[in-house]
């Protein structure tokens, strides 16, 4: 993977995390779904690093 594609998947990381911990503070979501949700966005950025 070039850098600038990382740069970019780890970008889209962040921003899907940050509405995570947002939508929990917020109230929207309880702690097994924002825990979910933060597993699937990790495992997503993996992904894209390892190249899948």
């Amino acid at each position: 993977m070039a850098p600038n594609d990382l740069d970019a998947e780890v970008a889209t990381f962040l921003d899907a995390a940050e509405r995570v911990y947002d939508e929990y503070d917020d109230g929207y979501v309880d702690a097994d779904s924002a825990l979910s949700q933060l597993g699937d966005h990790v495992a997503t950025l993996r992904d894209a690093y390892e190249g899948e």
